[in-house]
Order: structure tokens, then C-alpha cells, then sequence
């Protein structure tokens, strides 16, 4: 029985200084399974240059010439993390078995893979990368980070809580995932959406071994919402129900204001006017301002551009692995 081709896919911006830490340790992770016979030998590293500004690109092509194992694409301007990792896993879905997607800068257990495999052997074709804790975290962070969860959730996204990127995926599943045509990514969100047998793999978040983080509260607060309004129109139905409200309560001050008028007991109320008008201008501003979201991002949608243009890889020729169908894979897992 054939061993799965696997392909370990990084997005990289600007990790210069995190590169030659982590890279040696991709590479002898993947020596490792092969040596112990759980995947192919013609299994790969692939790194992703988002478009970086320092020398990511140049190190990437050092490694390539190092060793064959390290594959490396370029895109050709930097368009974010989300459409990385997709640019990665759609150049791997026709030339590898599995992919495992993995942040570069080192915070996630290399270990968790071996469960990742083990999984993926026993019929699984999406393995979600868990955190079992955020001890790591700041207080700020953690906090945060557990609120951008729960936010998810309650606005209707399905995401597994925790996960981030760091999973395994099938090529039967990025097959499919192809078929997903928005301009607007959020990942986590989608993966749950092609369907499929998964599980999780939990495992302790380190912390980072060089550089910054390129997630501070104000991409996590972007992502959150594009997560959200890309993938649930919860926020408009709240829209709708919360008009409903008001409307409903106009409706009782409009007939209290009536009575009162007959009644010859109306006061001036200048503060009362302002705070109604105040409140009511907010509400309609902020929901415009959601309905304009979405409306902005039906715009992109229609104007179906590439989600990624890759400019440049450090291969030539095709890398090992010729494009294989879905069924051809199946045959090479366990039954």
C-alpha cells in the first residue's frame, strides 16, 4: 500500500527573522514521518511569501537550493493571511495526498501532526489544530481572544473554538473546497462548511521564537467581522428584530403622546426629544453601517477577481507528484 504524499503548507510575511529558527524544524518533522514510514518520500515543505517586504522571499529560495524537500511560491503582492494559506493548499491539492496548514512562527506543536496523521489513517479528512489552553496568552490577549470565539458563535458562524489555522485537510476536501468561489475568506469558517468526518487534536500554544505577531486586536477585530458578515446574515435579522422592537415601542409612545395631548398634561421636554432622536439616529447609522458591509462585499463578490496571483516558485518542473483524482487517493488510505 502506498504512503499518502504529504505537504506541510506555511504563510509567511515578513518572518526573516523567525525563518531560519523554524524551517530546520518543519524539515526534520517531515524527515521524521518519513523515516517512520507514515508518509511518502517525495513529501514536501511548502512556504508562501505573502508579498513580504524583507528578505522572506530570498531565504525561502536559499532553502529550496538546500534541500529538495523545501518548495516555496511567492504571491505577487501581499493580499493577507487568509488568501495565503488558500494560495498554499490550492497549489498542494492536485500534487499531495494531505496538507497540514501551520503558522511559521514556531507557536504550534509540530507533535500535534503525528495525531494529525493518525487520524487522517483512521478515515478523518479534516483534523482541527486545538488549543488545550492559553497560558502563553497575556491577560488582554486571552481575553480577547475567547470574546472573538464566542462572537463567532453567537452571530451564527460555525468555527471550532480555539482553532485558528493549523489543520490537516485531505485533497479530497480541498477538492471541494475549490468549489468555494468568495473573494472573502475566512477559512475556519469554511472548512466546517465542506463537510466531511473530522475530529480535533489538542495541544499547548507556545510562544513566539522570533519577530512580531502580525494579529494585534485590530486584525482580530477585522477578521472577526469579516468572518461573520461572510459567512451568516445573523446581523441583519438582528437588524430586522431589533426595528421590529423599536417600531413597536413608537408605536405605544406615539398613542402615550396622544392620550397625553387630550389629556392637556403634555410638558415640554427638550432632553427626552434628544435623547429619542440620539438614539434612534445611532441606531440607523450603525445599521446602515451593516447593511453597507454587506453590500460592499456582494460588490467584490461579483467582481469575481483572483483571490491569489502567484508571481513566482522556486521549482521549475513539476515537483514529484503528478495530480491524482480523488479516488486514486482514497485507495492509498487504511480501510
Amino acid at each position: 500500500m502506498a504512503l499518502p504524499v504529504l505537504w506541510i503548507v506555511i504563510p509567511c510575511y515578513n518572518e526573516e527573522k523567525v525563518l531560519p529558527i523554524t524551517a530546520p524544524r518543519f524539515l526534520a518533522k517531515l524527515s521524521e514521518f518519513i523515516e517512520t514510514q507514515k508518509i511518502a518520500a517525495n513529501s514536501r515543505v511548502l512556504f508562501v511569501d505573502d508579498g513580504s517586504k524583507d528578505q522572506t522571499w530570498s531565504l525561502i529560495q536559499k532553502f529550496a537550493q538546500t534541500d529538495p524537500h523545501y518548495l516555496g511560491i511567492q504571491q505577487s503582492r501581499n493580499r493577507g493571511h487568509q488568501n495565503a494559506v488558500l494560495a498554499g493548499l490550492m497549489v498542494a491539492k492536485d500534487r499531495a495526498d494531505v496538507t497540514i496548514s501551520i503558522d511559521a512562527d514556531g507557536q504550534d506543536d509540530l507533535n500535534a501532526m503525528t495525531d494529525m496523521l493518525a487520524a487522517y489513517a483512521d478515515g478523518c479528512e479534516i483534523v482541527y489544530g486545538v488549543r488545550s489552553d492559553r497560558k502563553s496568552d497575556s491577560w488582554f490577549k486571552r481575553v480577547s481572544a475567547q470574546a472573538f470565539y464566542r462572537f463567532l458563535r453567537v452571530m451564527g458562524v460555525d468555527v471550532v473554538y480555539n482553532h485558528a489555522d493549523y489543520r490537516l485537510a485531505s485533497s479530497k476536501v480541498l477538492q471541494h473546497l475549490a468549489d468555494f468561489k468568495e473573494v472573502n475568506l475566512f477559512l475556519r469558517g469554511m472548512f466546517p462548511l465542506v463537510g466531511f468526518k473530522s475530529t480535533s487534536v489538542y495541544y499547548e500554544r507556545h510562544e513566539r521564537l522570533a519577530g512580531k505577531s502580525h494579529y494585534p486586536l485590530s486584525k482580530m477585530i477585522a477578521l472577526a467581522i469579516n468572518g461573520v458578515t461572510s459567512l451568516s446574515i445573523k446581523p441583519i435579522v438582528f437588524i430586522a428584530e431589533l426595528g421590529a422592537v423599536v417600531s413597536i415601542l413608537g408605536f405605544i409612545g406615539t398613542i402615550w403622546a396622544v392620550i397625553m395631548a387630550i389629556k392637556g398634561a403634555t410638558v415640554a421636554g427638550w432632553a427626552s426629544i434628544v435623547c429619542i432622536v440620539s438614539f434612534l439616529g445611532g441606531i440607523q447609522l450603525l445599521s446602515l453601517g451593516v447593511i453597507g458591509e454587506y453590500v460592499g462585499k456582494t460588490y467584490l463578490e461579483t467582481k469575481h477577481r483572483p483571490r491569489f496571483i502567484i508571481s513566482d516558485q522556486t521549482w521549475h518542473d513539476e515537483p514529484s507528484k503528478q495530480p491524482k483524482a480523488d479516488k486514486d487517493v482514497e485507495k492509498q488510505r487504511k480501510p
